[in-house]
């Protein structure tokens, strides 16, 4: 008999850290909207790094940079962490992972004071962003 309390009072309890931890999350979710393009250098896709979205000093959302790893085709699809796929709206600076922008000897675009990428996005979202690394 006590097994079966024991075993009870603890479900119980890991339902009430599910349910504090899932409230928690909702709270704090920000609006996240899709935000999806290509980086090119040279007219082709840039690969082999990341690109990162760095929330302007007046945006809503600060607690996470948005990021995406580079496809073959230089697509990317930047997700917020740690809610998943999209941003949220405003505007922002971006970024190459240093290593990257090192790699095509442009470090300027890792470089958040003086990258030449900026991006604002709507409420809707934005799915047609080209950046070009010149």
């Amino acid at each position: 008999m006590s097994t079966k309390l024991t075993r009870l009072a603890t479900l119980l309890a890991a339902g009430l850290v599910i349910s504090f931890s899932g409230c928690e999350d909702a709270e704090e979710k920000p609006l996240l909207v899709p935000a999806t393009g290509k980086v090119l250098h040279k007219g082709q896709g840039l690969t082999a790094g990341s690109i990162i979205f760095f929330p302007d000093r007046d945006a809503e959302y600060q607690k996470d940079s948005p990021t995406s790893l580079l496809q073959l085709d230089g697509s990317f699809t930047m997700k917020t962490f740690p809610f998943g796929d999209g941003v949220a709206p405003g505007k922002y600076k971006v970024c190459l992972s240093p290593a990257l922008a090192g790699g095509i000897k442009l470090p300027d675009y890792a470089d958040l004071t003086k990258t030449p990428w900026e991006v604002e996005i709507t409420d809707t979202g934005k799915t047609d962003i080209v950046f070009e690394a010149k």
